[in-house]
C-alpha cells in the first residue's frame, strides 16, 4: 500500500460492508465539504448561518467538524440558503436496461 487511497481500494474489494462504510463515510464528506466551502465563499459565519436556518450555531459547528450526521431536515434547512440541493442519483449502473 502506498498511499490512503490504495488501502482504501484494497479494503473496499476484501471486505463489502467496510465498502458501504467507506462510502457512507465519503458522500457525506462530500456533503459537508460542499457545505463549509460555500458557506465561506459567501462569507457567512457558522453563527450567521444558523440564524438564517433557525438552529442553534453549535449545531453548525458538529456538523462541520463531523461530531455529528444532521438529518434530513436539518441538512436540507442548512443547504437551500447557500444555494446547494441534495441530488440523489442510483449508484447502480444500468448496464443497457
Amino acid at each position: 500500500m502506498k498511499t490512503w487511497n490504495d488501502y482504501k481500494d484494497y479494503v473496499k474489494s476484501v471486505d463489502p460492508e467496510s465498502k458501504l462504510d467507506i462510502e457512507e463515510a465519503e458522500n457525506l464528506a462530500a456533503i459537508v465539504s460542499a457545505m463549509i466551502e460555500t458557506r465561506n465563499a459567501l462569507g457567512i459565519s457558522q453563527r450567521e448561518l444558523a440564524a438564517i436556518c433557525g438552529i442553534p450555531q453549535s449545531s453548525v459547528a458538529r456538523i462541520e467538524s463531523f461530531k455529528t450526521m444532521p438529518n434530513l431536515a436539518t441538512l436540507l434547512k442548512i443547504l437551500q440558503p447557500l444555494g446547494l440541493k441534495l441530488t440523489v442519483s442510483s449508484s447502480k449502473q444500468s448496464g443497457g436496461r
